[in-house]
């Protein structure tokens, strides 16, 4: 069996690399704003009302939201091998409707089996959500 041990004659030094077009932060969001609303109007969606793009947006926003929380709870990712026979894992979610300032927003909130996990962007039992709009945009 050969040394596969590494030697300075089988090593190739790393070419510097430079930046490409430094782009500010701003820009970028303002080029994903605007490709969404793009698509948004080229597929007849409504950026308001029901099923429009600010609701999908705040309900993609919340729920993102909630399995970051309850990864934080849980101290596991989700499909993670840690969650398996331990002590708490995640067990489904539920259903619940918030009212927002862009219109009522079907979510599905994580659970853990213990019932230990309490959110903290939609609480429990909270019916109306306002200030959504400003965490969207």
């Amino acid at each position: 069996m050969e040394d596969a041990s590494v030697t300075s004659n089988n090593v190739t030094k790393a070419e510097p690399v430079e930046p490409s077009e430094t782009v500010p932060s701003k820009s970028v969001d303002d080029r994903l704003i605007d490709e969404l609303v793009g698509r948004a109007q080229a597929e007849g969606l409504q950026l308001t009302g029901e099923g429009g793009l600010l609701q999908q947006l705040t309900k993609r926003l919340l729920e993102s939201a909630l399995e970051g929380e309850i990864t934080d709870h849980l101290g596991y990712d989700k499909h993670d091998p840690a969650g398996k026979n331990g002590r708490n894992s995640r067990n489904g979610t539920r259903a619940k409707t918030v009212l927002t300032d862009v219109g009522p927003v079907k979510i599905t909130v994580p659970r853990d089996r213990e019932g230990s996990f309490e959110p903290k962007i939609v609480k429990k039992r909270q019916k109306r959500l306002s200030g959504v709009d400003e965490m969207v945009i």
